[in-house]
């Protein structure tokens, strides 16, 4: 029996201080174009993958949300299979919460973006616009540009010239990527639109750096102007730390800690709230590079770049009003994210004293790796279906083979002749592509995984011969077999994935910078009656 809160409880939840998370379970897409505010997007076919440390406490309430109810439902139903036992479906999804007059809204990660939005219009962070900056460069004029994205997204398109500095690492590294510069070098600090880029530009501006600014807009303004991106940059090294360069950091963090509330807790504080994080929802992150966090982190904190950590905070505390704890070598990068997380409104707001070196120093063992947990019932799923080889499906192909991945994992190569049954909603529309369920039905996904849980759900609803692509397309391309491109078979235009960077048309680029500028409107009118 499925538990059903309205949306007039749900609201007065999201009105106050109680523990509970509120995840929905559609894909990236859906959630883009509409939904509830303070909502953490984790689409259905991602719980097993990313439930555990979303929402580390069984016990803690959970409520799902769709558009109509039915994938919620569905989505209730594995994390009950899972152990969490107080689970609820919003009544009828987001589409029965707008009817009741209630507000949703679109974009992702909204409460960093607003809050990047309100740091640039309340203080006034300097920006430059792509064509002063293409001409600059063309003039030759002194620059230092810093992408302070992921070192991936720097890869795959950046600013000519540019180089990598993550978001995260920035106030640690700004004094010696800046000490034997000419004194009349300007600092440019770019993403791919805004946040990023007026949240690094306040860092240096907090520092006291001058002839600074961020790139309005980013790598797509860049576009927009007209300008090319270079692809594959390769200036992703960092600059060793100098005793100057820890010390000034250092100096900045201990500011910060006084100025924006930060607290520090002692490594036998930090050991006491992990050996309870299975009884008390707490948040454990690490936000080094991952380099240092494989070398050697606290048992039980995730990694999660510093950057990405204040551009995704509603993908780290999916469990509202819990604590959150960051940790780094020492003081500076875990102070440095607390104190925004701090400005974004959030109270219990740590950092460990001393992070993973005072852990260490204490007699405790760091661990090594990646820190990944394991994919809720896995293994289980793999063994109640046939695995096989890409070899032996393309030898014997069955009646139906079906792909659960996007629409755009899809269409950039399938097995000719698969279609599209995206796992989220896999009960819901496998009869329309494999009505015979006595009849033989192969399950393909990206690298194996997926395809295997949702064999699982076959063979549970009944399909009686069912087989996964053992290592999915990865493993299909590896064994040099062909494959089919683009959306075969698909009869709707898919609204599952958000198209980002370069890909996105230019009409979409516009759309978007302009929702993002206008989440700062507020703040100006704010600030004219100042």
């Amino acid at each position: 029996m499925v538990n059903i809160i309205s949306a007039q409880d749900l609201n007065a939840l999201l009105q106050g201080k109680s523990k509970f998370a509120l995840i929905d379970v559609r894909e990236a897409g859906e959630y883009n174009s509409s939904h509830i505010a303070d909502s953490s997007l984790i689409p259905r076919k991602e719980l097993e993958f990313r439930i555990g440390v979303s929402a580390p406490v069984k016990g803690e309430k959970i409520i799902v949300c769709d558009d109509d109810g039915r994938r919620a439902t569905l989505a209730a139903g594995t994390l009950e299979q899972m152990g969490f036992n107080n689970v609820l479906v919003l009544d009828r999804g987001v589409n029965q919460w707008s009817t009741e007059g209630y507000p949703t809204e679109w974009g992702s990660n909204v409460i960093s973006k607003d809050f990047g939005e309100r740091m640039e219009v309340e203080h006034r962070v300097p920006e430059i616009e792509a064509t002063e900056l293409h001409e600059r460069i063309e003039r030759g004029d002194k620059l230092v540009i810093l992408d302070t994205r992921t070192p991936e997204e720097y890869q795959r398109f950046c600013i000519p010239g540019g180089r990598s500095v993550p978001g995260g690492e920035l106030a640690l590294r700004v004094t010696d990527i800046t000490k034997d510069l000419d004194k009349d070098t300007t600092i440019i600090v770019n993403c791919a639109g805004r946040t990023r880029s007026v949240i690094g530009t306040r860092v240096l501006q907090r520092m006291g750096l001058t002839n600074i600014f961020g790139l309005k807009n980013g790598t797509s303004g860049w576009l927009l102007a007209g300008y090319e991106l270079e692809t594959g940059g390769d200036r992703l090294e960092l600059p060793k730390l100098s005793p100057e360069g820890l010390a000034a950091a250092e100096a900045y963090a201990a500011r910060l800690a006084e100025e924006d509330g930060v607290r520090y807790l002692d490594v036998d504080t930090v050991q006491k709230m992990l050996d309870k994080r299975d009884q008390t929802t707490s948040y454990f992150v690490d936000v080094r590079t991952t380099e240092e966090y494989t070398a050697g982190h606290i048992p039980g904190f995730r990694w999660f770049p510093g950057g990405q950590v204040v551009q995704r905070s509603d993908d780290v505390l999916v469990v509202k009003n819990c604590p959150v704890v960051f940790a780094c070598d020492g003081h500076a990068r875990a102070t440095f994210i607390a104190s925004w997380y701090r400005q974004f409104g959030f109270e219990e707001v740590y950092a460990v004293d001393g992070g993973a070196t005072a852990w260490a120093d204490s007699g405790r063992q760091l661990e090594t790796g990646s820190g990944d947990s394991s994919v809720s019932g896995l293994e289980e799923a793999r063994a109640q279906v046939k695995l096989v080889s890409p070899q032996e499906l393309e030898a014997d192909k069955p009646a139906y083979i079906i792909f659960v991945e996007t629409s755009a994992d899809f269409s950039s190569g399938h097995v000719t002749g698969a279609r599209w049954v995206p796992r989220g909603s896999l009960e819901l529309e496998v009869a329309g592509i494999a009505p015979d369920k006595m009849a033989s039905i192969s399950v393909t996904c990206n690298n194996g995984e997926n395809a295997a849980l949702a064999g699982a759900t076959l063979k549970a609803m009944g399909y009686g011969n069912v087989s996964v692509l053992d290592g999915g397309m990865t493993a299909w391309r590896k064994a040099g077999l062909g494959v089919e491109q683009g959306l075969s078979g698909v009869m709707r235009s898919p609204v599952d994935v958000v198209v980002s960077g370069p890909e996105r048309n230019f009409a979409d680029m516009m759309n978007y910078l302009r929702w993002e500028t206008a989440l700062g409107e507020k703040y100006a009118s704010d600030q004219a009656f100042c």
